[in-house]
């Protein structure tokens, strides 16, 4: 039988670190997917086609976060369930909210493969890059439902507090998409079609990997017939957390999305930039939001459990360690942003995207600790049943960021820097709301004990 952990006892600190570092292992390695296309693409193909695959990028991220907020909320609901021993109730609501959700993957599927035309439009794709564009959007769409299969199950296993299994399986179709990528495009001359087609065999692998699994080894939360039924109550119950929880996903990446048609008028040179910066961000701050993400079961099972007391100090706890690393990474992608930006594009022939990504990681990726501390604000109120305060926080961080880049970048003195700038803007902003409805609020209830 799979291994489950029990979040609700043991060092809290302890705790927390070792059920997170699966878990940012295996978010590094499923960003290799788009980092090894990126990397090839840049160095075998252009410019054009490193623009096309990183506008496509920023769209697959909006419309996967749809799905992945609907499975992280379901996640949390698991994790309530399994921290207060309600196992049928968990088996129950996997039934009903696996359903529910395979069918939106579908429909998110179907519409966005249909409106390919006009998704490039929308994102104000350079016209010299839109057929690079469409032939590699085409083809990685179809991996929204291996996407959505994947994190489902993934979500189940780290609600029961499993974040090894995942980080297995991701391991090996981030593998597996490099050698594909390899032999696709450079053995095979196929280009970004090359590209797109071995992130999605990779990520069917992944689908399959953790299903299997789940179903082999952990036979304990496997629904019996009289436990596969329609439990409205239940799922209502789920949704109300998982569809804000995907609002919120949602939103968050909606900003990088339009960030990435603003970024896109602005010509060639500052759209092959701003594909590569977006990578190394992913890269430098996803161990945060996954340490966000692992606080978020934390709290969700010690909320079933009703231990409130070990909330409040895992919270004091998680800033700090989340802190810690944050400044880290900022000053390592300061010092190193020359050669992060040379890992992707040949700096002798590339100069000028490469001092603009250089000016972006030097502006933006000094204040990864705001984004850090937003990840855990997500994590807490999604584990504590109140995502919507999580989707007020992203629409004030949204709404900063977008704003004041079309404000900032339309004078000609600041130019494409003004959108840079206001993305930290906007997770400060964020974080201090964040901040002081836990003081004003939660710690009150808190002490009186969250119903």
């Amino acid at each position: 039988m799979g291994k489950q952990r029990d979040l609700t006892k043991g060092d809290i600190g302890r705790t927390l670190i070792l059920f997170s570092l699966p878990m940012i292992a295996g978010n590094i390695l499923q960003q290799l997917y788009n980092v090894a296309d990126t990397v090839i693409v840049g160095h075998t193909i252009g410019e054009e086609a490193l623009s096309a695959v990183g506008s496509s990028y920023s769209l697959m991220v909006f419309l996967t976060s749809i799905i992945i907020g609907l499975t992280m909320g379901s996640g949390a609901v698991f994790a309530q369930f399994f921290g207060g021993g309600k196992i049928t109730d968990l088996k129950k609501g996997m039934v009903n909210s696996f359903v529910f959700m395979s069918l939106i993957a579908v429909v998110i599927n179907v519409i966005s493969l249909l409106l390919v035309d006009n998704l490039i439009i929308w994102l104000n794709i350079p016209a010299e890059v839109s057929e690079y564009a469409k032939i590699y959007m085409t083809v990685v769409l179809y991996g929204i439902i291996p996407i959505f299969i994947t994190n489902y199950f993934s979500a189940l296993l780290r609600s029961v507090g499993n974040s090894v299994v995942p980080l297995i399986f991701v391991g090996l179709s981030a593998v597996t998409n490099i050698v594909l990528d390899l032999v696709f495009i450079i053995k095979f001359d196929m280009g970004v079609g090359g590209a797109a087609w071995a992130t999605v065999i990779s990520q069917i692998l992944s689908a399959l990997g953790t299903g299997i699994y789940f179903f082999a080894k952990f036979n304990n939360l496997l629904p019996s017939k009289s436990e596969i039924v329609y439990a409205p109550e239940l799922l209502k119950y789920i949704l109300s957390n998982s569809v804000l929880t995907s609002i919120q996903q949602s939103i968050m990446n909606l900003g990088i999305l339009m960030i990435q048609g603003l970024v896109n008028s602005f010509g060639l040179v500052v759209s092959a930039a701003f594909a590569i910066v977006v990578k190394i961000d992913a890269i430098a701050y996803f161990p945060a939001q996954d340490f966000g993400n692992a606080f978020s079961i934390f709290v969700s099972q010690n909320f079933g459990g009703k231990k409130f007391d070990r909330i409040k100090t895992g919270f004091r706890q998680a800033l700090v360690i989340s802190s810690v690393f944050c400044v880290l990474a900022s000053v390592f992608v300061n010092v190193f942003a020359r050669e992060l930006m040379g890992l992707f594009i040949d700096t002798s022939v590339h100069g000028a995207v490469v001092e603009t990504g250089i000016r972006y990681l030097r502006i933006e990726g000094a204040f990864y600790v705001g984004i850090g501390v937003l990840f855990l604000l997500y994590g807490i109120y999604r584990g504590l049943a109140k995502p919507g305060m999580s989707v007020v926080l992203t629409v004030i961080s949204l709404g900063t960021r977008v704003a004041l880049a079309n404000i900032l970048s339309g004078f000609g003195s600041i130019g494409v820097i003004g959108i840079w700038m206001a993305i930290p803007i906007g997770w400060v902003l964020a974080d201090l709301v964040g901040l002081v409805y836990y003081k004003k609020k939660i710690l009150h209830e808190t002490e009186h004990g969250i119903s």
